[in-house]
C-alpha cells in the first residue's frame, strides 16, 4: 500500500485532512512562544464547529473568561494542565478532555514546559479570527486591549489567568 499524499479540498462538503503540525492552509500560526493551528476550519461546516490545535512552549494561559455563543472542549495531547472551570480546579494530563458549556468562566494553565491542546468551538463563533488577531500583535495585549480583542470575538473576561 503506497501512501499518497494528503490534499486539501477548500470547498465545503468535501473531506480536509491536514497533516500533523500544520494547519489547513498551511504552516502553523506563531502566538508569542506557541503555534496554533486550525484543524477543521469553521468554513467547513458551515460554521457549525471549528477545531484548532495548540503547541505550547513556555507555561501560561489566557485570563479566566467566557464564551456568549459557543460551547468549548479541550483535549491533552502532550504535557500537564490545571483548567479552573467556574470555581472548581482539575488537572488534565495527555488523553484527558473537559467540555464547557457556554456561559462558563474558565482558564487554563499550562504546567509543563511545553504542550498539546485541541480545543473545539460549537457554533464556530469567531475563534479563528480571534487567534489569528492575536499573532498580529507584536506582544501580550495590554489588559485594555484584551477586553477589547475578546469583546469583538464573542468572549469576556472576568477574573485574571490562573497563577503558578
Amino acid at each position: 500500500m503506497s501512501a499518497n499524499p494528503i490534499e486539501i479540498s477548500p470547498q465545503p462538503g468535501e473531506p480536509q485532512p491536514v497533516r500533523a503540525g500544520r494547519s489547513h492552509d498551511g504552516a502553523p500560526v506563531p502566538v508569542g512562544p506557541d503555534q496554533w493551528m486550525v484543524n477543521v476550519p469553521a468554513t467547513a461546516t458551515a460554521r457549525a464547529l471549528s477545531v484548532m490545535s495548540w503547541h505550547g512552549h513556555a507555561p501560561g494561559g489566557p485570563p479566566l473568561h467566557l464564551h456568549l455563543e459557543q460551547d468549548e472542549a479541550f483535549i491533552v495531547d502532550e504535557g500537564d494542565y490545571r483548567f479552573q472551570c467556574g470555581e472548581a480546579l482539575f488537572l488534565l494530563r495527555a488523553g484527558d478532555s473537559i467540555f464547557l458549556p457556554r456561559g462558563m468562566p474558565h482558564t487554563f494553565r499550562q504546567l509543563s514546559a511545553t504542550g498539546k491542546l485541541r480545543f473545539l468551538y460549537t457554533p464556530a463563533g469567531r475563534m479563528e479570527q480571534f487567534f489569528a488577531a492575536l499573532s498580529r500583535l507584536d506582544g501580550p495585549p495590554t489588559p485594555e486591549v484584551a477586553q477589547t480583542l475578546f469583546a469583538a470575538h464573542g468572549m469576556r473576561i472576568v477574573g485574571p489567568p490562573l497563577a503558578d
